[in-house]
């Protein structure tokens, strides 16, 4: 006697489970969800979604849903990020972030940053700022009343950033007013020493 065998295909069936909800509830329940389903979500009273909105929702994907459901407290969201003197945030700035976002800070060509490089929402309020140090400004008027120049470099406008040590040279048929004053200045945010020749 010969054994058949009914093989039916198997299909391993995709599908997203109902996600976990903090802080909102779910508006259609008790389905399942196959990819490219959506599942609309309602925040709970006093909480709001990233963008300000009271709903939202999320995509079932191939591999799960697409992001988890976020409300955040009204309260707890902070309005843009303080503005930092000659600095810049990298990314684009929005009316309002919840808790946990973080933003970069960026200084503006030759200002130095001191402190933290981004800062964060916490409770309603940003975490501490940087600051922008201010560049040394050294222009050739200057080189030529102390009877001095760059050392490698061309007589013109020169920017050094705080910390940066800049070399100088007593001009041609001058020589340093004292033969152990250095001819090196260190920038200390937007002021330098020059020393000087004659």
């Amino acid at each position: 006697m010969a054994l058949t065998y009914n093989c039916q295909p198997c299909f391993s069936l995709e599908h997203c489970d109902m996600p976990l909800f903090e802080n909102a509830t779910a508006i259609i329940t008790g389905k399942a969800f196959r990819p490219n389903d959506t599942l609309d979500y309602q925040c709970l009273d006093g909480y709001e979604t990233r963008d300000g909105n009271t709903t939202g929702s999320l995509l079932c994907g191939e591999e799960g849903w697409s992001r988890l459901p976020s409300c955040f407290k009204s309260a707890e969201k902070c309005g843009p990020p303080p503005a930092v003197a000659n600095a810049d945030i990298t990314s684009f700035p929005l009316a309002a972030y919840p808790p946990g976002s973080r933003v970069e800070y960026e200084c503006q060509a030759y200002y130095e940053l001191q402190g933290p490089k981004y800062a964060t929402c916490s409770d309603a309020k940003w975490s501490e700022t940087p600051k922008c140090l201010d560049p040394c400004v050294i222009c050739e008027e200057i080189l030529n009343k102390n009877n001095i120049q760059l050392k490698g470099k061309e007589n013109k406008t020169y920017y050094a950033k705080t910390g940066e040590i800049i070399e100088f040279m007593c001009q041609s048929g001058h020589s340093a007013v004292t033969s152990g004053q250095s001819l090196q200045a260190v920038c200390r945010e937007g002021t330098v020493k020059l020393p000087r020749c004659e």
